[in-house]
């Protein structure tokens, strides 16, 4: 199941309009490659364009009343949540504009309802810790969005890099039916308050609770513990790329448990009985000078209904190095052998 992204067009008559492609299922490419153009039209009409001198209760208000929501290009400081309240809402950002949480707040927050897209926009992190930056749904919902899916398209969030920031997660997905499409979650490893163990710092790059959740093209980096924690029943990844924390300072601060050195980069707990893995890869460097070891890049439990297929680990450079590539299957990689170290199959 894939749903393109909306796109701003002009019409025949000159008009801004915006383009919101149907649900598709069983398909390959593009939409438009094969003449298939299912989808609505929106006038531009239907959306409050907000500019960074925009405020939270201004486009709150909007978004309340049944506006959907266009970012125009900048960087917007936000004391409180923008929250999105009616279902089939859409969040379309042009030129990445970026949104930065200024006190400790939930950047945005979408309730449990069917049929929102949020796409085209930056998330960092501001000065004071947020436990989110983007919440979407509610944590425990049995509701259904099969027919109409909440999709998070081309979205991008960085903790640092640009500002220092922290955040205890960046992305915590509750929707059920979610898809989510190009997402890349981010510590930073070089700019504003990267290089430091106690700064810009952040456990989680994503935490999925939502069950049947489609991921595409995921991208979750150097966060300090499981970087990706998927709790949800059914779930899809459909590639998924990974470096460990470059800057850890000692093994000791960087155990998962007293017995495991490190923290997966992709974990599933016990509580989980179907997921499926597709290419999906980890990575070490670690730069301090120091050996810190990694016991393995992906955690799940051993049970026929979680799946992985074509999993590697690579060890780019540093010291240490990963020692397995799942529950302790697959070669280690370190500096004598640099991988890949690769599983086909698990389990």
């Amino acid at each position: 199941m894939t749903e393109e992204e909306p796109y701003l067009y002009t019409g025949s008559a000159g008009n801004y309009n915006v383009f919101v492609p149907s649900l598709q299922t069983n398909s390959n490419g593009p939409t438009w490659v094969n003449g298939n153009t299912a989808g609505t039209s929106l006038s531009l009409g239907t959306f409050y364009v907000a500019s960074p001198s925009s405020s939270v209760a201004t486009i709150n208000a909007a978004l309340a009343a049944g506006d959907n929501l266009l970012l125009t290009p900048g960087v917007y400081n936000l004391s409180s949540t923008i929250n999105v309240t009616n279902p089939d809402t859409k969040i379309i950002g042009l030129g990445f504009p970026t949104l930065i949480p200024t006190s400790g707040n939930v950047t945005m927050n979408v309730a449990d309802v069917s049929g929102v897209n949020v796409s085209d926009v930056m998330f960092d992190a501001g000065p004071t810790s947020s436990p989110a930056l983007l919440q979407v749904g509610t944590q425990g919902s049995t509701v259904s969005h099969a027919s109409d899916p909440v999709s998070v398209d081309d979205v991008f969030f960085r903790v640092g890099g640009a500002e220092t920031g922290t955040a205890a997660t960046a992305f915590i997905d509750n929707s059920n039916n979610s898809i989510v499409d190009d997402v890349w979650a981010w510590r930073a490893d070089h700019g504003s308050g990267a290089g430091s163990w106690t700064s810009d710092q952040s456990n989680t790059g994503l935490i999925v609770n939502g069950n049947n959740v489609t991921a595409y093209g995921l991208a979750v980096e150097h966060f300090q513990k499981q970087e990706v924690i998927w709790n949800g029943q059914g779930g899809d990844v459909i590639f998924f790329q990974n470096e460990n924390p470059y800057e850890v300072p000692s093994q000791a601060s960087w155990m998962e448990t007293s017995t495991q050195d490190g923290y997966p980069a992709f974990y599933v707990p016990n509580s989980v009985t179907s997921f499926q893995g597709y290419g999906m890869g980890s990575y070490s460097y670690f730069d301090q000078g120091v050996s810190i070891y990694n016991a393995m890049a992906f955690q799940a439990p051993d049970t026929s209904g979680v799946q992985f297929h074509d999993l590697l680990t690579v060890f780019l450079n540093g010291s240490g190095g990963i020692n397995s590539v799942i529950n302790g299957t697959g070669a280690a990689v370190n500096s004598s052998f640099g991988g890949p170290s690769d599983v086909v199959t698990y389990p």
